[in-house]
């Protein structure tokens, strides 16, 4: 199972992919994971 990062967290540099609608959003080392911008859910898994 996947480990599931939540809106506002700092998971780190990569991509994640929104558990509600799949859009990826990728990161960089020190930003914050922002709401999904095509549905605004707040859970993402690592891609």
């Amino acid at each position: 199972m996947k480990k599931v990062i939540k809106t506002g967290e700092k998971p780190g540099r990569g991509c994640y992919v929104c558990t509600n609608c799949g859009q990826e959003v990728d990161l960089g080392a020190r930003d914050k994971m922002p709401p999904c911008p095509r549905c605004s859910n707040n859970e993402f898994t690592e891609n």
